[in-house]
């Protein structure tokens, strides 16, 4: 399975926001709620995610619940594509 960078990750969610008329700032500390980054961002992300890499992920929703901040995004679909 191949997997996706972080840059690549960042560029897709920077991707998905835009399709909302929304930018993705340059600081990954930045809250989702700040940035308008819903669920249903995380889930067009997270699909995403799947066609590149041509594998379906998997994550749990106790860690979902987790994540305030771009760089958690990050760093949890860096996570899963490792498993």
């Amino acid at each position: 399975m191949s997997s996706v960078s972080r840059e690549q990750l960042r560029a897709l969610m920077g991707e998905v926001l835009a399709t909302g008329g929304k930018a993705l700032p340059d600081d990954d500390g930045a809250l989702l709620a700040d940035i308008g980054f819903r669920s249903l961002d995380f889930s067009e992300l997270a699909l995403r995610v799947e066609d590149e890499i041509d594998a379906e992920l998997n994550f749990e929703a106790a860690g979902l619940r987790q994540i305030t901040t771009i760089a958690d995004v990050l760093d949890l679909l860096t996570e899963i594509q490792d498993q």
